[in-house]
């Protein structure tokens, strides 16, 4: 399993992001023979898996809505990330944060 892992791995420099952070993700859309980058920001609800299997979940509001994405570290479509803030977050896995809506659903910020 290690040498297909070192196979299929992909060198990507991301920022450190965990459960919390507010973060922007490029992604890269192709429409037809056209491509665009599309900029999907919201809060980081978790991280799984490892090396190549990595995938971590976004979530957003979106006109009233909660829009939630799976985005795989591994992808080739992730332009970049950028992370816009620092969440302050006791749990590695924050789905309660899709009950709260308003002043309720905000993560405070981790000051260094």
């Amino acid at each position: 399993m290690d040498v297909v892992d070192k196979e299929l791995a992909v060198k990507n420099e991301y920022p450190k992001f965990a459960a919390g952070d507010t973060i922007t993700v490029h992604y890269k859309i192709i429409e037809g023979n056209k491509e665009r980058i599309q900029q999907f920001r919201g809060v980081v609800l978790q991280r799984v898996g490892t090396k190549h299997t990595e995938t971590f979940t976004v979530r957003k509001i979106s006109g009233n809505i909660g829009v939630e994405r799976i985005f795989p570290i591994a992808s080739p479509f992730i332009n970049k990330i950028e992370v816009n803030k620092h969440g302050k977050v006791r749990r590695a896995r924050i789905f309660y944060i899709r009950d709260l809506t308003g002043k309720k659903a905000r993560i405070r910020e981790k000051k260094f």
